[in-house]
């Protein structure tokens, strides 16, 4: 009998290279400044000693998250738990806004008013491996910023002038919530939104790509696959073809794209040819200008399969918005950097960590419509990836409840920092029309609906 062919296991040469190579830049990456004063020492102090104060009712909120994870647009229980926080802390919020169900939302004013920021919390958890992106430490880090800043505000009175809004943004994992929420005015009246997300790292600044989602059909003629084979037009065949067309594209696509697809129909008997056959794919890139660039290729690619084979297609694209590739505000970064040094960690500039571990998140969609942070905060060992068991159990660590602390902090702080500095928050408004906000997102897609 002829040998039974083995599973090749991935050889992990290139993944110990690159942390080798991660960890020489990190060790000579330069310490993250800022031209700006921020807010006032007694602010900020006041801040850290109201975090503490609330560590305790964060951690268990984080924990209660963890134990029940809920999966995208159904965290009834999860939002209900930030209510019911948010109200022992005498904080009103409203379940069910911005036409999400389980969107949460609170709002409070300090002072005169003045300039508002976005704090955003997420919340939804992973199908079959609960919280191993780590939503209930970005959740339990928004609410305690939030929560912070309310009881400075109301310990000093007069203390400094802004409006605070807490958002819980449902269906991130897969979908785009933060889109559904901006479409019904979510993000309107807003200065700045900031976030955390827990990772191996702490990063202030790193790539997230855009994402868009289709679904190819592809429409044929069945047929005896013996007898008249020549009387079929084979869908399966398109589906290949589209497949093959995409692997061979791979060649020409900008290094740190990514393109993954799965063939979900392709036919019932071996018998019959296939007259349908179906492809779901996710299609990444780094700009947003390259993501359109990239769809337009997959179009054609897809259009051409179904043209060889003499079949039909449909293609539809996005059964939720696209995500959109994170525009980092450079000095509302640099805060977030400041604020982390004060607790003892070093936030890494972009560049340290490579871009080729890049994901996606649809905090990408506020960062075009207004200035906008999302940091990394490290609660795991760099080698634990996210969206495994192994990073889930990271989320319920001692090291995931220490990182809520010192992120609930680092947000707060970045928060008094663009309220309190009037020349902080000019140069935010000026990084973001540089980088060419605010985008008018459907114009970017127009012509591949």
């Amino acid at each position: 009998m002829s040998a039974q062919p083995r599973l090749t296991r991935p050889d992990p040469y290139y993944s110990q290279q690159v942390a080798a190579d991660t960890g020489q830049r990190l060790a000579s990456a330069p310490a993250i400044t800022s031209a700006f004063d921020g807010a006032p020492a007694a602010l900020l102090d006041a801040t850290a000693d109201a975090v503490a104060a609330l560590h305790p009712a964060l951690s268990a909120l984080a924990s209660a998250l963890h134990a029940d994870p809920e999966t995208a647009f159904e965290e009834v229980r999860s939002a209900r738990r930030i209510a019911d926080l948010l109200a022992s802390e005498g904080a009103e919020a409203k379940v069910g806004v911005h036409g999400l169900d389980t969107a949460v939302r609170s709002e409070f004013t300090a002072g005169s008013g003045g300039r508002t920021i976005g704090v955003l919390a997420e919340y939804d958890a992973l199908p079959k491996i609960g919280h191993a992106c780590g939503h209930n430490v970005i959740c339990a880090s928004g609410v305690g910023a939030y929560l912070a800043l309310r009881r400075v505000a109301e310990a000093n009175p007069g203390a400094f002038d802004g409006r605070v809004v807490l958002l819980g943004t449902p269906g991130e994992e897969g979908h785009t919530g933060k889109e559904y929420m901006a479409r019904e005015g979510a993000f309107d009246g807003l200065d700045a939104a900031i976030m955390v997300h827990p990772y191996g790292y702490d990063v202030a600044e790193q790539v997230w790509l855009g994402r868009r989602t289709l679904q190819v059909v592809f429409t044929g003629i069945t047929a005896h696959a013996s007898a008249e084979p020549f009387m079929g037009r084979n869908a399966l065949d398109a589906a290949s073809l589209f497949y093959q067309g995409i692997g061979l594209l791979r060649q020409q696509m900008i290094p740190v794209d990514r393109v993954h697809a799965v063939i979900v129909e392709g036919g019932t008997r071996a018998s019959v040819i296939p007259e349908r056959a179906v492809v779901d794919l996710y299609v990444r890139s780094k700009y947003a200008e390259t993501l359109a660039d990239l769809s337009h290729r997959i179009r054609d690619i897809a259009n051409g399969a179904a043209l060889m084979a003499g079949v039909g297609v449909q293609i539809n694209w996005d059964k939720h918005p696209p995500s959109l590739p994170v525009l980092a505000n450079g000095p509302l970064t640099e805060r977030w950097a400041i604020s982390q040094a004060a607790r003892g960690r070093r936030a890494l500039p972009l560049g340290v960590v490579p871009e080729s571990l890049a994901a996606s998140t649809d905090f990408g969609n506020v960062s075009f419509r207004v200035p906008g942070i999302h940091p990394l905060i490290k609660i795991a060992d760099s080698d634990v990836a996210l969206h495994t068991r192994a990073f889930a159990d990271a989320a319920a660590s001692d090291a995931a409840y220490a990182a809520v602390a010192d992120a609930a902090y680092g947000l707060a702080a970045t928060a008094l920092d663009f309220l309190t500095d009037d020349a902080l928050a000019e140069a935010v408004h000026a990084d973001f029309v540089a980088a060419g906000g605010p985008r008018d997102i459907d114009a970017l897609f127009a012509g591949l609906q």
